[in-house]
């Protein structure tokens, strides 16, 4: 039932930040036009926009409107989809299919793919920098934030910790630590970033948001995680069985296929439950818990 009242959701969220990020991105017959289209190549695929649409739905459940929170949205989504050039590379994962095309290093060619994301990543800060609709002091702390959460404190160092726990034998704690950092930290911003624009959400509140993003982050990775397994390739958009390929550590690897899926509805149930003092506004948030772990993509 939750699905069926998320699916609109998700496609006007979609539609909006598909606009936004259109807008924001440099036009493709602008020189130094490679780099410009290898950007929004790597963009303006067909991305599932969890972020945005964390963003989204946070800012429903502090009652702030859209506009106050589409240049947060962007920036995040610019970040993720940075860190995906970056993650497919040969020096990292060495994937070639990603959103069910080529990756962008195959598309373009690896040095155009390394600035598609370093490009990627400056504009993000320079969206958050220029947003006229937040005041100067509330940019200053959202640029902190994503810096932080996109940063080595973040993905950037989950990423790192990711790669050098390759062929290792990691016990759960090491691995909840690699995805607290590698997914869990964009999916925290981007419900954070919504409470710091109403710039008067309670500290409980924002605890409570707090808490339901990192549960939600840590579902969403696991399902990935058992994606890989049990999905189809040209269902997922990207090789399934890559994990495995690369003796990365997983939660089925660790735990199974079953213990992984239970562990992954108990994280939801704690989402939830730190929605229990939220009205109706947060409902999207909820719907969107329980996509997290449904989802076959």
């Amino acid at each position: 039932m939750s699905q069926d009242r998320l699916r609109p959701l998700m496609a006007q969220c979609r539609e909006r930040i598909e606009a936004v990020l259109a807008q924001v991105l440099p036009a493709a017959d602008a020189e130094p036009r490679r780099l410009h289209q290898a950007m929004r190549y790597a963009v303006l695929g067909a991305g599932k926009r969890v972020r945005p649409l964390l963003a989204y739905a946070a800012a429903n459940a502090v009652g702030l409107p859209w506009d106050r929170v589409d240049a947060p949205a962007a920036a995040l989504e610019l970040i993720h989809a940075y860190s995906l050039v970056h993650d497919d590379l040969p020096a990292m994962d060495d994937d070639d299919l990603r959103r069910g095309r080529p990756t962008c290093h195959k598309a373009f060619d690896e040095a155009t793919a390394i600035l598609a994301g370093d490009a990627l990543q400056t504009l993000a800060f320079a969206v958050l920098a220029e947003d006229e609709q937040s005041d100067p002091m509330t940019r200053i702390r959202m640029v902190a934030v994503l810096a932080e959460a996109a940063g080595a404190p973040g993905m950037v160092g989950g990423q790192a910790l990711d790669l050098m726990a390759e062929g290792r034998q990691l016990d759960l704690d090491a691995l909840k630590n690699i995805h607290r950092h590698k997914t869990g930290a964009l999916i925290r911003a981007a419900v954070k970033l919504p409470a710091l624009a109403t710039g008067q959400l309670s500290p409980v509140r924002t605890g409570a948001l707090d808490h339901y993003a990192q549960c939600v982050g840590l579902a969403f990775q696991i399902q990935d995680d058992l994606l890989d397994v049990e999905g189809d390739t040209a269902v997922i958009g990207k090789t399934s069985g890559a994990d495995a390929a690369h003796q990365k550590a997983t939660y089925p690897s660790l735990l199974g296929l079953d213990e992984a899926h239970a562990a992954a509805l108990d994280l939801v149930d704690s989402a939830l439950g730190a929605l229990a003092d939220f009205d109706a506004g947060a409902d999207p948030l909820r719907w969107i818990a329980s996509y997290i772990i449904d989802r076959d993509r």
